[in-house]
């Protein structure tokens, strides 16, 4: 397993935008992601719902505020 670090936000944006990693809103609650939204960003739901078909090495940035 890899290990879990902290990056900054213009490398987490960075990533995002290249298609290298997806943002998840670390909430489990829709509501409260929704309004905590950020570009490119899907909920932890639809993380789960996308989980079967995402390879083992899919970079995924969880943010909260």
């Amino acid at each position: 397993m890899a290990e879990v670090g902290r990056i900054s936000a213009d490398e987490a944006h960075e990533k995002v935008g290249s298609g290298q990693a997806l943002l998840v809103c670390a909430y489990d609650d829709d509501v409260k992601c929704s309004r905590m939204a950020l570009e490119g960003a899907i909920t932890l739901n639809e993380l789960r719902a996308r989980l079967p078909s995402l390879p083992k090495t899919q970079e995924v940035i969880f943010f909260c505020a």
